[in-house]
């Protein structure tokens, strides 16, 4: 008994989305603590490609557009920026007009970003809940969601997609976690090459328990009646659903 005791308290069941909330969830959170943490995420994602599957899903919807079209791309959930700023490259190299918006609840967060952005006046950022009110009256050619999604309940999701759809006229990019044991055990087996901090370490591993398996993002198309999407699992651990809206 004592040795099944002792293997169950070391599995872990990815069933079911967890529930349980992330640090960072606290908008009001503020310091070094939290910048420190925004730029490790933000390097972590870097490292494992994460940045690229945001970007080849922007790449699908802009080939459904003129060249000289300028495109607004709103990130949801910004963090510390970099995924703007990835893009914002990618946008000069390419020769794309780009208006790039930052949006995250926290003013911290947001104010951070923007003193990163200072050399890339095509990114602008806003303090803004995306469960207010107010957000639904946005408007923008390209909704992302990098590592954003799973910080909502499943009802949450629903009707947040509702509004991205409304939001964005050409269509929706989500990157984020594939809820699943050996990604659990990778990021710890990272965390202790990396000497990640204790609360990057906890988020993660958190993030990762509220990931989604692929039938819960096709239960989600279709409950949403969506019928112009992709959905492709990536390394590492990753999904790619790119959602088409013309």
């Amino acid at each position: 008994m004592a040795g099944l005791s002792m293997f169950k308290q070391y599995t872990i069941d990815t069933t079911h989305r967890s529930l349980a909330p992330e640090i960072m969830d606290d908008f009001a959170m503020e310091g070094s603590l939290l910048q420190k943490a925004l730029d490790r995420i933000a390097k972590i994602n870097r490292l494992l490609g994460g940045n690229k599957i945001t970007i080849q899903g922007v790449e699908a919807l802009l080939q459904q557009l003129p060249a000289d079209r300028e495109v607004v791309i709103a990130d949801i959930g910004c963090g510390n920026g970099d995924m703007l700023r990835t893009l914002a490259a990618y946008g000069r190299k390419k020769q794309c007009k780009f208006r790039l918006i930052g949006i995250d609840a926290n003013n911290f967060t947001t104010l951070h970003a923007a003193q990163l952005s200072a050399k890339f006046p095509e990114i602008s950022y806003r303090c803004l809940d995306v469960t207010h009110t107010s957000f639904a009256d946005m408007k923008c050619d390209i909704v992302l969601c990098t590592l954003t999604l799973h910080h909502f309940k499943n009802e949450e999701i629903f009707q947040l997609m509702k509004i991205f759809r409304n939001s964005a006229a050409v269509g929706i990019v989500i990157n984020d976690l594939h809820r699943n044991i050996i990604a659990y055990r990778l990021f710890q087996a990272l965390c202790f090459v990396l000497g990640l901090n204790r609360m990057t370490k906890a988020d993660g591993l958190t993030s990762i328990l509220r990931g989604f398996k692929k039938k819960e993002l096709r239960y989600f198309s279709q409950k949403l009646n969506l019928i112009h999407y992709s959905l492709r699992w990536k390394w590492a651990f990753r999904y790619q659903w790119v959602i088409s809206n013309l």
